[in-house]
């Protein structure tokens, strides 16, 4: 799997740059200036090549198009059209101009493609067309997609190894990635991925003594969790993370692949050893955390400057945003974000806290929903305040936070302009849940994306009720429920669903 996602990650950039001007033909491939080894070197490419006495160039283009023809409507259309594979002129559709639609220039093919979106589709006989694409957004989220999908089919018999984590892939995988027809909204988080080594434990021992347990490796992190958390309530997803460049790293990037999750700014450092942390879960639920961090990771998590990351902040319905990063970085996110002309909603969980919070108050009207534990909280406030104590969210607000949400065991206090909620009504079993945190912003977020509005009272409810939904043994983002459970548990609570 570690393996697969390099290779695949490798020819989805190859295929990207190949669809620039006439797109991809054999010719393209002996005259290119690009390195494309790894294309031709595909097993499958290769295996082609051999059973039809062809070089491995004029293998390239047969094999692109039949798996292109395995691609999902959407996916299919954009590949065919960017690469011009001319898949469509088997079928001529109607009234469709096939010398603009393969036309030798990209931009051309982009905009014709925009503009016949739903003629295309339903030539392609789509169950459901989702809206069409201008040729700006076309150009960001869905050609990646398209690509990568169709990177993943290529890469997909490839094998791999692992040698310094007990990793449990599957030596096969095919990757699929969101398909926006099926999928809504666009969320980017901000935040960590690391390798969680998870105890699980009856108590946490006291000094010089010991307890029994067992233990897991899986991948982690704040920002992780939120991500996979997001993409299970079905919407659309981006990490802006680091990782090592290590077989960590990669089982990472392949782990999100799987997971839907769009790693394209997720940075891999070179020389760097992704984090590990170490997770202890006692049999209430409740945890503690041993992080080991190598700072190039976080100093490198993103490049402000990188006008991508400012496309993706203008592209997405919501950001989930952590303190993990440096905190400049976290206050130059602040004021990009509060920058845009058409700003997403953002959903900051201050963890860790930063040692200076004063330097980030000039941007905190940037903020629609600060998320986080009492204490968490409780750090965003000048060290020299008065003791904590019920206006801490009040104090938070009057610094330009438009509402504070106070999260602790399965429990949730809004304040607002216009809420003052205390939701602590849920069955429980457990004190806490090390998922929960992430559970409810992604809950939140998903809100937030669904029904276009600031969340109410009921938006609230069931961002709690997806933390309860995290009650669990096994791994975090594993933890991480789908719509269905989160209804479910609001409805053990005799309420009728958010939106329903």
């Amino acid at each position: 799997m570690v393996q697969q996602d390099s290779r695949t990650v490798a020819i989805r950039n190859i295929l990207t740059r190949l669809s620039k001007r006439s797109g991809l033909s054999a010719d393209r491939l002996r005259t290119t200036e690009i390195d494309v080894a790894p294309l031709l070197d595909l097993p499958i490419v290769q295996q082609r090549a051999q059973q039809e006495g062809v070089s491995p160039e004029e293998a390239v283009l047969p094999v692109v198009s039949d798996l292109a023809r395995q691609l999902d409507p959407t996916n299919r259309l954009i590949a065919d059209v960017e690469l011009a594979l001319g898949l469509l002129r088997e079928k001529h559709p109607a009234g469709i101009d096939q010398d603009r639609l393969y036309a030798a220039d990209l931009g051309e093919r982009r905009e014709y493609l925009t503009a016949q979106w739903r003629v295309l589709h339903e030539a392609l006989g789509a169950e459901s067309i989702p809206d069409a694409p201008s040729v700006r957004s076309l150009r960001a989220t869905p050609e990646r997609r398209a690509f990568t999908a169709l990177a993943g089919q290529l890469a997909a018999a490839s094998t791999y190894s692992v040698s310094n984590y007990r990793f449990t892939p599957e030596p096969k995988v095919l990757i699929t990635l969101p398909d926006s027809q099926s999928r809504q909204g666009v969320v980017t988080v901000i935040g960590s991925a690391v390798i969680d080594h998870i105890y699980r434990i009856s108590d946490i021992p006291s000094a010089g003594k010991s307890t029994p347990g067992s233990f897991e490796v899986h991948a982690g992190g704040k920002g992780l969790n939120r991500a996979v958390a997001a993409a299970r309530l079905g919407l659309r997803v981006r990490l802006v993370s680091a990782v090592g460049d290590d077989d960590a790293g990669r089982h990472i990037l392949n782990y999100l692949a799987t997971e839907n999750v769009d790693t394209e700014l997720v940075r891999v450092v070179p020389g760097a050893q992704t984090n590990v942390s170490a997770v202890m879960i006692t049999s209430t639920g409740v945890s503690s955390k041993i992080g080991c961090e190598d700072d190039r990771i976080r100093q490198g998590a993103y490049d402000i400057r990188d006008p991508k990351l400012r496309a993706a902040l203008e592209s997405s319905d919501a950001v989930l945003l952590t303190f993990e990063q440096p905190a400049d970085a976290v206050r130059r996110v602040l004021a990009m974000v509060r920058g845009l002309a058409d700003p997403p909603s953002l959903v900051v969980h201050p963890s860790p806290p930063v040692d200076a919070p004063q330097y980030l108050y000039e941007y905190l009207d940037a903020v629609d929903y600060l998320v986080g534990a009492p204490w968490e909280l409780r750090r965003m406030l000048p060290r020299d305040s008065v003791a904590a104590g019920p206006d801490d969210a009040q104090r938070l607000l009057s610094l330009g936070v438009r509402a504070v949400c106070v999260t602790e065991g399965f429990r949730c206090t809004v304040r607002s302009a216009d809420v003052n909620a205390d939701i602590a009504n849920f069955p429980v079993a457990l004190e806490d849940s090390p998922g929960a945190a992430a559970a409810f912003s992604a809950a939140l977020a998903y809100q937030l994306v669904t029904t276009r509005r600031p969340a109410d009272e009921p938006e609230f409810r069931w961002a709690t009720a997806a933390m309860v939904a995290t009650q669990s043994f096994g791994d975090i983002p594993d933890a991480m429920p789908s719509i269905r459970d989160i209804d479910r548990i609001v409805q053990l609570a005799g309420e009728e669903p958010a939106g329903a």
